[in-house]
């Protein structure tokens, strides 16, 4: 498997360009745990952006915390790209922010449910879009499980920046009504 590859961003180009667009950022993650708001979080200045993150490790918590759908964990399991999508989606939702990121793979030593070593998923959502319309990626990363996670975390930051620069060109149409609006914080 061949990894689609993304524009590579650092951590200080995806706050400063969020922060240039006005826009807010939450995570969901799975196999990177926490990695990614690490990441984002290590910038002076993230608050501005960064709403928080939720790591969803177990299966479960994906449904029950960030609203992935049941089925489709029973289905086809954690590692898939529809999962990756709405993870990204309630992690906008749970965390009140503009753009969400969901991670979900199998990082190893060992392939999970059928699902080899290096298969992951990245998803960045706009806050109510619908889950059809998430951007993702499917990787196929070598490596060690250090090196899959740290590769998983340049690759959705890349796919943050191609994100925000089609909502830049095209101009903000979020997915929050009015009333729910009105208790986000927008910096």
């Amino acid at each position: 498997m061949t990894a689609t590859t993304s524009s590579s961003a650092s951590p200080a180009d995806v706050v400063a360009q969020l922060r240039s667009a006005g826009l807010t950022i939450a995570a969901a993650e799975s196999l990177t745990g926490g990695l990614v708001c690490a990441a984002l979080t290590d910038v002076p200045g993230a608050s501005a952006v960064v709403r928080g993150a939720v790591v969803s490790y177990a299966t479960d918590l994906k449904a029950s915390v960030l609203g992935v759908d049941p089925q489709v964990l029973a289905s086809g399991g954690a590692v898939q790209d529809r999962v990756a999508r709405e993870m990204a989606l309630g992690a906008a939702r749970v965390c009140g922010a503009d753009i969400g990121i969901g991670t979900t793979g199998v990082a190893g030593p060992d392939p999970q449910d059928g699902v080899s070593v290096g298969t992951v998923f990245v998803a960045v959502a706009r806050a109510g879009q619908a889950a059809d319309e998430v951007q993702v990626r499917e990787l196929g990363l070598d490596g060690d499980r250090a090196r899959i996670r740290a590769s998983t975390v340049t690759a959705v930051l890349g796919l943050v920046t191609e994100v925000v620069s089609q909502i830049g060109a095209s101009g903000w149409t979020g997915g929050v009504d009015e009333a729910e609006d009105s208790g986000r914080v927008r910096r």
